[in-house]
């Protein structure tokens, strides 16, 4: 997962409760807002310029009302959206505390918060990176606040309004937070099958034999991101479950079903997060085992080399020693006899360790 340097969580230190500091990326974009009424009949999309446009829905509106804000660095608008709404200061700060954990809480049964991490793949670095998301859930009304990006997270959701009347429409805003959760979730299963490809490639260059260092650092790599994913997705489970086992006025019986099923979701991702961790950790253990064979192999030839050339040596040593009295050296066939012999024995130890089957 990539790693970042979040320049301003240092100015957290000794800040008071509930001061609304950003704790992120540097972002250079100004704070876009967009507010989608819709029912089952019809949908309105507008663009908001001014803050003072993002006041809270009236009671009785017949509209869905969904205030997607696609930036949290800008104190001021996290401050005045929570103003319009009545939202608790702790909420705020958690909205632009980019490393705060996924949960939900309710307060006094008026809204409920929840936040959560979008995982996708840097298509540049191929890193795992994350992006914080918060949805606050009134009686008629949903906000949902994301880190700025190149693009709209939850532009597949506006385009289920605007294409038909289908359940998004016909639903309240519990259902459509749902579905951005859904939307979530579903992005986990494309990063692990992404995650899958890279740990199928890693096994088969493994088991051919054809690994290098890079193995070695693509698999640490794995294992780290796979490592940070199950630390995001955890408390996603734990946060549905309690959704469901909460009485929330918030949330419809209509809805419970489709939690149920998200929750079913998010136990598979884990599954697979566990799977693959253990494969990563098996390919590791198998990427060093096929190192210290090889290893253990190159010794045992470099070995078997000196064994079989450690006498011929102890020959050659003896008769270069300068002595006169050494008669062998006076021998007319003397040298070919010493060739000979250590020819001989060359023959003797290599049908020895053949036998043996050291090589």
């Amino acid at each position: 997962m990539g790693r970042h340097r979040y320049k301003h969580s240092e100015k957290k230190v000794g800040a008071s409760p509930g001061t609304l500091i950003y704790v992120g990326q540097e972002i250079d974009y100004k704070t876009k807002i967009r507010r989608i009424l819709y029912n089952e009949a019809t949908y309105v999309v507008e663009n908001l310029k001014r803050l003072d446009s993002c006041g809270r829905p009236v009671a009785d509106s017949p509209f869905v009302s969904w205030l997607n804000v696609d930036g949290i660095h800008e104190p001021a608008v996290v401050e005045r959206i929570g103003q319009q709404y009545h939202l608790h200061s702790l909420l705020l700060e958690d909205v632009m505390n980019s490393q705060q954990k996924p949960k939900v809480e309710e307060y006094d049964g008026a809204y409920l918060f929840a936040t959560l991490k979008m995982l996708h793949f840097n298509t540049t670095s191929q890193e795992l990176e994350n992006e914080h998301l918060s949805f606050v859930l009134g009686k008629n009304y949903l906000i949902s606040f994301q880190e700025e990006r190149k693009e709209d997270l939850f532009q597949p959701i506006l385009g289920r309004i605007e294409a038909s009347s289908g359940k998004t429409r016909r639903n309240g805003p519990d259902y459509l937070l749902y579905a951005l959760m859904d939307l979530v979730v579903d992005h986990y299963f494309v990063v692990l099958d992404s995650i899958g490809e890279k740990l199928e490639i890693l096994e088969n260059s493994i088991i051919q034999q054809v690994a290098g260092q890079q193995t070695l650092t693509r698999l640490y790599t794995l294992k780290r991101e796979l490592t940070l994913m199950r630390k995001v997705v955890w408390p996603v489970r734990e946060m549905i479950n309690r959704l469901i086992l909460e009485d929330s006025d918030l949330i419809r019986p209509t809805t419970m079903p489709f939690l149920r099923d998200l929750y079913d979701h998010v136990v598979q991702v884990l599954d697979s997060i566990d799977s693959y961790r253990e494969l990563a950790t098996g390919l590791l253990d198998v990427y060093l085992s096929t190192l210290s064979n090889r290893m253990n192999s190159v010794m045992k030839t470099l070995t078997i080399f000196s064994a079989i050339f450690m006498p011929l040596t102890f020959i050659v040593g003896v008769y270069g020693m300068n002595f006169d009295n050494m008669p062998e050296l006076h021998t007319r066939n003397g040298y070919f006899v010493v060739l000979g012999i250590m020819f001989i024995l060359l023959v003797l130890m290599v049908i020895y360790f053949r036998r043996r089957r050291w090589f």
